[in-house]
């Protein structure tokens, strides 16, 4: 994603005769524990217009999958995924049960997570899930405190301090 960003960026700066970058902050992307959390990610996504107020409805917005997906709209981009094909077992079965995941706007508690996981780049998942990913890349997948890490002979000294 970052090769295609930059080369993106070139060509728009190239074409335009502009320099700097397009977008605010870098590409984050997350592991996602799919078979509890995907649903709740595709939801959150196709929602984020109608929260930014740029339409009123998830289906207004050009770029949503959402028309494909609760609509039935044909989108040769998308790949439907297996979470959401086991919605139902026709199209129509599929796309009323998604259109129903958004009955309710609220958020609901995988957004927290979700969030979280979108500012930092870590995991959309439990913390067996976490385990796992952790294993798999040898190296730590969930927030870790901001900061370096203190010396040992500052923790020993707060310590001895009380602290």
């Amino acid at each position: 994603m970052q090769d295609m960003g930059r080369r993106y960026v070139q060509y728009v700066n190239r074409t335009y005769q502009r320099s700097g970058g397009l977008w605010q902050g870098r590409y984050k992307a997350s592991y996602i524990q799919s078979e509890r959390y995907l649903l709740a990610c595709m939801r959150y996504i196709e929602l984020n217009p109608v929260r930014a107020e740029m339409v009123t409805r998830p289906g207004e917005y050009r770029w949503s999958s959402y028309g494909a997906n609760a609509l039935g709209k044909e989108d040769k981009l998308l790949t439907p995924h297996g979470e959401y094909l086991a919605l139902g077992s026709t199209a129509a079965g599929r796309q009323e049960a998604y259109r129903n995941l958004f009955v309710n706007e609220e958020d609901d508690s995988a957004w927290n997570l979700i969030r979280a996981a979108t500012q930092q780049g870590v995991i959309v998942g439990d913390s067996r899930f976490s385990e796992m990913i952790e294993k798999r890349l040898g190296r730590k997948v969930v927030p870790q405190p901001r900061g370096r890490p203190l010396k040992e002979k500052t923790l020993k000294q707060n310590h001895e301090n009380g602290y």
